[in-house]
């Protein structure tokens, strides 16, 4: 029978059991090597009020602390909510992380 990845879709290679973790958007059980994972670095607070605090605070150059989160995500909400994309049957053999965006330095 053909096989539509090399790998499974699935990152267990030798492996005969993997625990399962809860999707964070449909909190459906999905195997740890099988989620899309994602780390996400943001401010804790929102960028309309960090003028706000920064006006409010005593201390001068004070640094707001960032919130550090790993998203799992199973492939059904990963695909719905588009943090992943479907990609063609030529360009699933890219196995290339995708180019990352650069920010402007202003």
């Amino acid at each position: 029978m053909t096989k539509k990845r090399r790998n499974g879709g699935r990152n267990k290679h030798g492996r005969g059991h993997v625990n399962r973790i809860p999707c964070c958007l449909s909190g459906k059980l999905v195997p740890k090597d099988k989620a899309v994972k994602r780390f996400v670095v943001r401010n804790i607070v929102e960028s309309a009020a960090i003028s706000d605090m920064q006006e409010a605070t005593v201390y001068d150059g004070y640094a707001l602390p960032k919130l550090y989160v790993k998203m799992c995500y199973g492939i059904e909400a990963a695909i719905h909510s588009r943090i992943v994309r479907v990609r063609s049957r030529s360009d699933r053999r890219n196995r290339e992380p995708p180019r990352r965006q650069r920010r402007r330095a202003d």
